[in-house]
């Protein structure tokens, strides 16, 4: 049977963090968690179960869970998000791969968890989550925060049944702060990646980001929220490429 290492970074995450390592019983031979100097009890919390808890500076989320990945002691690597959990049939499926690791790297869909409503559209679902890899397979990549693994070879991967649920949102307040938060790091990362702005992306992107996600991804089968979701979504378009403009001018976003 195979061993794995399940990884974890935090920052501030009492009320997540429990809940994730629960559902890594059974599942994980061994479990990191990178925290980056959380002020809560997210230190006490971990101590208190079977974890190895590194503190490491925060400077992105691709260079902490590449970090994490150098700190495994097994070759099989399990990332997780604090607010994230198996659900049992995903659970069951790991357990079977351990005993017959075929491939180098395994997906699975995650389903969001909005203010206490599953969300099941709006461009969020089936939100296909590569997680489960041997270290020689790839690693954390992408634009900082929306980080990806980014495999060598993708005839490697094969996808499990069953679902990571992600406890997202608490409130809409929650959904509008973390988006001012994550346009900023998203802008930045853009913008030194060769990114420009305009008037004219930052008047249409909202439109077609709501367009989409609404009408297109069926947004309004999800209610209330579904209309809630997408608006901020198109919000979160609009900031970025507002940001963007203004670090074009050499404006502190």
């Amino acid at each position: 049977m195979e061993k794995i290492s399940a990884t974890i970074i935090t920052y501030n995450e009492e009320n997540n963090i429990e809940r994730c390592l629960d559902s890594l019983k059974d599942v994980a031979d061994e479990i990191v968690v990178i925290d980056s100097f959380s002020t809560d009890k997210t230190k006490a919390v971990c101590e208190g179960r079977n974890v190895r808890f590194i503190e490491n500076e925060f400077k992105g989320h691709i260079e902490q869970k590449n970090f994490a990945i150098e700190q495994a002691s097994h070759d099989i690597i399990l990332s997780l998000d604090a607010d994230e959990a198996l659900d049992p049939t995903l659970k069951d499926e790991i357990l079977k791969v351990k005993n017959d690791f075929k491939f180098k790297a395994y997906c699975f869909n995650r389903l969001t968890n909005y203010a206490g409503h599953w969300v099941r559209y709006c461009g969020w679902y089936p939100d296909v989550k590569t997680r489960l890899l041997r270290k020689s397979a790839g690693k954390w990549g992408g634009n900082n925060p929306h980080d990806i693994i980014k495999l060598n070879n993708q005839s490697d991967l094969s996808k499990l049944k069953g679902d990571l649920l992600h406890y997202s949102y608490t409130s809409i307040s929650d959904h509008i702060n973390q988006t001012n938060k994550f346009t900023s790091i998203a802008a930045l990362s853009a913008y030194n990646s060769g990114v420009r702005s305009s008037i004219f992306k930052i008047v249409t992107r909202p439109f077609l980001k709501f367009v989409r996600d609404y009408i297109w991804k069926l947004g309004f089968l999800d209610g209330r929220y579904g209309f809630v979701i997408c608006y901020i979504n198109a919000l979160s378009a609009f900031l970025k490429y507002s940001k963007i403009k203004e670090l074009q001018e050499d404006k502190t976003i």
